[in-house]
């Protein structure tokens, strides 16, 4: 697990409030200098580039996801349709909270020819698509769930379905309901998958 600086947090957290007014594009190494009130120099010191600040923005993220998905307090008779609301509300939340990740998460263009930023949203996305993946898997043995459709295709499903959700809140300037529409997602295609006798809304 990479480890940060005081101070290299501290530019970060300023990049992810550049990006989040200003938008990506907008993020270089000389604006971000000018709103710590750093040289150009003294931030070299810290980061070498634009790229190595996005790929730590990643790991962090990544980072800090494992840890809070891991930590949220599930009883032993909570279902794992709850779990699994209650794992996407987290990330979900998250992404209101913070905006900025979004559009690095989403930022494919930049990415194409950065084979280190896209391995790293890469390694985000396969983390979440486990999560998932061994929920619908404990669901399936547990009988929770009916098993019309494999583990791993339902994985898409549920993973495509929340992606487009999170695609359009972007797209919409952060205007739509993200919670809402996220939390309707969801339960759409868990009323699919759950079996009616272990149903609790």
């Amino acid at each position: 697990m990479q480890e940060f600086t005081d101070r290299q947090i501290e530019i970060m957290e300023a990049a992810t409030n550049r990006i989040s007014k200003f938008g990506i594009q907008n993020l270089t190494i000389k604006t971000l200098a000018e709103d710590i009130g750093l040289s150009e120099p003294a931030l070299y010191r810290h980061f070498k580039s634009k790229n190595q600040i996005l790929w730590s923005l990643l790991e962090y993220f990544k980072t800090e996801m494992k840890n809070r998905i891991q930590s949220i307090p599930f009883k032993p008779s909570t279902s794992e349709a709850d779990k699994l609301r209650a794992i996407f509300n987290s990330q979900l939340q998250t992404f209101v909270n913070k905006p900025a990740i979004v559009s690095v998460i989403f930022a494919e263009s930049i990415f194409h020819y950065e084979e280190n930023l896209s391995n790293k949203v890469s390694e985000i996305m396969d983390m979440m698509q486990n999560y998932v993946k061994t929920n619908i898997k404990q669901g399936q043995e547990s009988g929770q769930y009916n098993k019309l459709m494999g583990a791993s295709t339902l994985t898409t499903i549920l993973i495509g379905g929340i992606r487009m959700t999170v695609l359009k809140w972007k797209l919409s300037g952060h205007k739509s309901d993200l919670i809402k529409d996220g939390k309707t997602v969801l339960d759409g295609i868990l009323k699919m998958i759950e079996n009616k006798n272990t149903i609790k809304y």
